[in-house]
Parts: structure tokens; sequence; C-alpha cells
């Protein structure tokens, strides 16, 4: 949590703060990124950032934490308007190119996403990992659990490796077509989100037979 003194400043002056950590650490990550750099594009003091957070760890954390929540809340916002009653594999292709759309939209909290996901310092990682994915399992879980309660996934799946398999996916998706390396299979580098939707399609359809449900003849 930040001090008292971070929650005393105008709202103006925390989003510079904000905004200039989310591009500078997007950019050269947490642990290589400038705290000098930031506190110059926020306009204040360095020693201003430890008056406001009791260490880089906490900074970094709260970084990640309010980044990861304008993620989430958005993409709660379109996911209440996809329709839920549709087949998994139809609702997922939509959420997916939601998802897609989103960070293609959104360069900011996309290189954050980057950042969190690519650290290298264990210590520092292990910190906004374990932010970043309490957002994602905040969807993740609600939705696996009403799948399997309508039925819609087999009774015999397991949840928590259907959650660990979604873990993976939506941060390659989100990172995949703007990073080099990192998807030597399906060449999603430097598509668009329309480009990447027979992408998204081909991999809804590998992975859901493995937890769908089977459809009764009728």
């Amino acid at each position: 949590m930040p001090t008292s003194t971070w929650f005393r400043l105008d709202v103006a002056k925390r989003n510079r703060v904000l905004h200039a950590a989310m591009r500078e650490f997007g950019e050269n990550g947490y642990s290589t990124g400038s705290l000098n750099t930031i506190a110059r594009e926020a306009g204040i003091a360095k020693g201003s950032l430890f008056q406001y957070f009791t260490d880089k760890l906490e900074f970094f954390a709260y970084v990640c934490d309010e980044t990861s929540r304008r993620i989430r809340e958005e993409m709660e916002r379109r996911i209440a308007a996809i329709d839920l009653d549709q087949p998994v594999d139809e609702w997922l292709f939509d959420a997916f190119c939601e998802w897609t759309e989103y960070m293609a939209d959104h360069p900011l909290e996309r290189g954050v996403t980057a950042a969190t996901n690519f650290e290298l310092d264990n210590n520092v990682r292990a910190v906004v990992r374990d932010t970043a994915n309490q957002h994602y399992l905040q969807v993740i879980h609600p939705v696996l659990e009403l799948w399997k309660e309508r039925g819609d996934i087999r009774p015999d799946a397991d949840l928590d490796i259907l959650a660990s398999l979604l873990l993976m996916t939506l941060p390659f998706l989100a990172l995949a077509p703007y990073y080099d390396g990192l998807d030597p299979v399906l060449d999603m580098r430097g598509r668009t989100p329309e480009q990447q939707r027979p992408i998204i399609r081909r991999l809804i359809a590998g992975i859901t037979p493995l937890f769908v449900a089977a459809k009764e003849d009728d």
C-alpha cells in the first residue's frame, strides 16, 4: 500500500506519476527502469517517490496493480456484453478478440503487461506477476465455475488446469503480435487484431476439445 502522503496528493499529480511509470516500465522493465526519468516526467523530485512508497518493490506492485485493475475493469465491461448463452468456443472467440483489440488500442497497458511477464529480477517478478495474476483470476474463475455448473464443460474437467491454461494464453495473445520471438509456430507477429482472428479460431479449436462437454445429438 502507498503511504498516506500519496493519497493526499491531488489526483492529477498521482495520474502523472502513474502515467510516467507505466511508460518507463513498459519500455525498460521494472528493475531496469529509471526512477529519475519517472520523477522528471511527472514533475516531482525523485526523493518524493519514497515519501509515497516505502520502497521500489511497493512502487512496482502499485503500478502493476493499477494497470491490471484498469485492464480488468475494461475487460469486464466488454465481457458483460458478450452472449454467455452461446457455446463455449464461440464465447471464448469473442472474449479473446475483445482482449486482442484492447491490447492493440492500449500500448501503455500492453507495455506494462510485457514488463510484468518479461521481468528478469526474480524478486520483482514474483511480486508483479502475483499482483497481475490475481486480476486475471478474478475474471477467469467465475466464468469457469459458471460453465461447469451449466454443464458446458465436462464434469471431470480440472478447473485449476483450465485456469492455468488461460493464464498462459492471455499474455501470449496480448504480446505475441508486438514482440519478437514469442510465437515461432502461429506467426502472430505484426498481425492486426483482424488478422489475428483466424489464428484465434484455430487456437480455440485446438484447446476446447480438451474440456468442453460433448454435445448431445438431437
